[in-house]
């Protein structure tokens, strides 16, 4: 059985920071990241995405017309590990020749107080589509910029993802916990 330094599923996710415009913003992709985490054997693991796109449209005073898209280019995945990541791009686990993109797609805002939000949409990874609901908490950077950061868990064998003899969630965890931290500059 090849070790796994690290696997984990995307997720991804959605955000949408804060401010008072009602207007698109563009996400600043160099300090925003997409993360996730779970178990090997045991043992905590930890990877991220270097290439996805995000557009948000975030209207406070309008939550129903706010939206946020995301792709994800799975075969961007850092595991730190060239074998790693070499392995989890193949069919048993992310099968990014056939499915090269994780995409999610916003169904709705909820404003939950004391600049929190609850987003939920639709994580489509591996030619499944599953609904996903993440909690978002906003703040403000000392630049001035909106910072949305959130978590959520999936369950990986929900997308078929680590196939085979990687279903045995004694070897690699089904849980896989996906941190998102979106930066968008302020409105002008």
């Amino acid at each position: 059985m090849k070790s796994l330094r690290s696997f984990i599923p995307p997720l991804a996710a959605m955000l949408m920071a804060a401010g008072g415009g009602a207007s698109a913003q563009g996400v600043l992709i160099d300090k925003s990241e997409i993360r996730f985490f779970s178990k090997q054997m045991g043992v905590g693991l930890e990877g991220w995405f270097r290439k996805w796109k995000a557009r948000v449209d975030f209207r406070p005073r309008d939550l129903a017309q706010s939206k946020a898209d995301f792709e994800i280019e799975l075969a961007s995945i850092d595991l730190a590990s060239d074998e790693s990541e070499s392995e989890v791009r193949r069919p048993l686990w992310l099968d990014t020749a056939r499915y090269p993109v994780a995409k999610f797609a916003s169904t709705g805002v909820k404003d939950l107080g004391g600049d929190r939000y609850e987003i939920a949409g639709k994580l489509s990874l591996k030619g499944i589509t599953k609904g996903v609901v993440m909690p978002v908490t906003l703040k403000k950077d000392a630049a001035g910029n909106s910072v949305a950061e959130g978590q959520f868990m999936l369950n990986r064998l929900d997308f078929n993802v680590g196939e085979g003899l990687w279903a045995d969630t004694d070897t690699v965890a089904n849980e896989v916990f996906v941190h998102v931290r979106m930066v968008l500059p302020p409105l002008k």
